[in-house]
């Protein structure tokens, strides 16, 4: 049997003050009751923009399982929607930029860090946290397949070929951009999902900070590399019929082989050469 159409909140908004986890749950279930079951939050939505300087705090990380995550868990279970939202973790003196996305009955069900760091003014990732060292991996969530990248990520697509290659049928790739970053990453969305036969959804954050001209828009493409919705509004409701990427799957350029062995070895001699 088919799945029924995926509507999905796309929420505009960060969570960081003293209300945040009340008002997390007042957006959420919002979104609930407009016929949401998956909510997507912008990159980092329960810290400030620490990036923005060098300076590095204690505050803004935490371990798996820790406030900010169980924030989102208890958030994700009370309202009955599945969630991703991220946060700065830190395994073993190590900080990581963690996607984190949690099940309706609010469980963490995956976890992604994020792979390419910028390192420029306003975005000074690697001050604040490391690359990731594992590539993304599809979840299999509410009769779809989802996989997670973060921002510039989608700048360099092996991780989301990685994820076409594994049959994903959606990407939620959460950015923090300003204006010159966006007038670049915006146009490759759409040639993203028709190069992968994937959604790809992409939420920004929703204003400057600490003097960092933050601002993106909501962004929907479909698997046809169509932009199917594009706002600025705190929070749309996109219909997702999930099957289209499988269909695309069946047309040009879906069809063509990725040829894993091929590749991994070319990687594979590349990486020895440069390490």
């Amino acid at each position: 049997m088919d799945r029924l159409p995926l509507k999905v909140a796309l929420v505009r908004e960060v969570f960081t003050g003293g209300d945040a986890s009340g008002t997390l749950e007042l957006r959420l279930a919002r979104a609930k009751e407009q016929g949401a079951e998956l909510a997507v939050l912008p990159e980092l939505p329960y810290n400030v923009w620490s990036p923005a300087t060098t300076r590095l705090r204690s505050s803004d990380a935490e371990s798996p399982g820790g406030r900010r995550e169980e924030m989102q868990n208890l958030a994700a279970g009370k309202t009955g929607m599945a969630l991703l939202g991220g946060v700065i973790q830190q395994v073993d003196n190590r900080r990581f930029n963690r996607a984190i996305l949690s099940d309706s009955s609010g469980r963490t069900v995956a976890r992604y860090d994020k792979v390419h760091l910028p390192d420029e003014e306003g975005f000074r990732e690697p001050c604040h946290y490391e690359p990731g060292r594992n590539p993304p991996s599809v979840i299999e969530l509410m009769g779809a397949r989802f996989g997670i990248q973060i921002c510039s990520d989608a700048n360099r697509l092996a991780g989301s070929q990685y994820l076409a290659a594994q049959g994903v049928q959606v990407i939620l790739a959460p950015p923090c951009e300003q204006p010159g970053q966006l007038a670049q990453m915006v146009p490759c969305i759409p040639s993203h999902g028709l190069d992968l036969c994937a959604w790809v959804i992409s939420v920004g954050r929703p204003k400057a900070e600490f003097g960092v001209p933050i601002g993106g828009p909501a962004l929907v493409v479909d698997p046809m590399g169509r932009a199917v919705a594009e706002s600025k509004d705190p929070l749309i409701i996109v219909t997702l019929d999930v099957a289209l990427a499988d269909a695309a799957r069946q047309e040009y350029p879906g069809y063509l082989a990725w040829p894993a062995d091929l590749y991994a070895d070319g990687w594979a001699a590349w990486a020895t050469g440069h390490r």
